[in-house]
This record gives C-alpha cells, structure tokens and sequence, in this order.
C-alpha cells in the first residue's frame, strides 16, 4: 500500500463544498490543522494523509464510520 507523500487538502474541501469548519468537524481535524495544512505551514502526518485519502475518495465511508 502506498500512502501519497502530499494531499491536497484544499481541493478536497473544496470539492466537498465545505468550510474548514466543516471539513474539520465532518472528518475529526482541528480547524487550525486543516488552515495550517492548506497554507502550507504544516505537513499532515501519516495517517491524517492515509485518512484524507480516504476523505477524498470515499467521503460518506468516512462520514458512515464516525457516526456509527
């Protein structure tokens, strides 16, 4: 398995359509982390990129699981 050196973070908010708030709040980040990561200031951790990818192509997946 490989897990994606950078994610863009930004572009999959985007394409969520949600605020950083929201991204934050639906997929368990800080809203600092999320501004951080999308500024550049800070590079997400393994595992926050291996759950961004899923984020990313799996959204409800996700959403299913935190909410169970």
């Amino acid at each position: 398995m490989h897990v994606p050196d950078e994610v863009d973070v930004r572009a999959i908010r985007k394409r969520l359509a949600l605020t950083r708030v929201e991204f934050a709040n639906r997929f368990g980040f800080s809203t600092d982390a999320v501004k951080e990561w999308e500024t550049g200031r800070r590079v997400p951790d393994r595992s926050a990129r291996v759950l961004l990818k899923i984020v990313e192509l799996e959204p409800e997946a996700v959403r299913r699981a935190l909410t169970a």
